[in-house]
């Protein structure tokens, strides 16, 4: 997993990641879209190849590049991990603003 992070803590190829979500692309639609160079683009998706977060298809002089559902499993499962972690917060985020308000309205009615 830990190359999973670091492949998407570099902004250019989590913009990948954010496209390749719509669908199937090649290198240069890629490049097109970011505003990046062929080369640069390619590298990007090289090291998101490595990290298993990225597959290719050959088709012709063409290369295509999909997203690969594996990964994003793995991070998903050990993020639910730690949602037990927000929910209790949020949950007493949720208490305090609702004893906040309870207080507001009966300050309000003091005056």
């Amino acid at each position: 997993m830990n190359s999973t992070f670091s492949a998407l803590a570099e902004p250019n190829r989590l913009h990948i990641v954010e496209l390749l979500r719509k669908g199937p692309l090649s290198v240069g639609e890629v490049a097109d879209q970011l505003g990046l160079n062929q080369p640069q683009t390619s590298k990007h998706l090289r090291v998101l190849c490595d990290a298993g977060l990225v597959g290719v298809n050959a088709v012709a002089n063409r290369r295509i590049y999909k997203l690969r559902s594996e990964p994003f499993k793995e991070l998903d499962t050990w993020m639910e991990s730690y949602r037990h972690i927000w929910e209790e917060k949020f949950d007493r985020l949720d208490d305090y603003l609702q004893e906040l308000q309870r207080k507001g309205v009966n300050h309000d009615d003091k005056q």
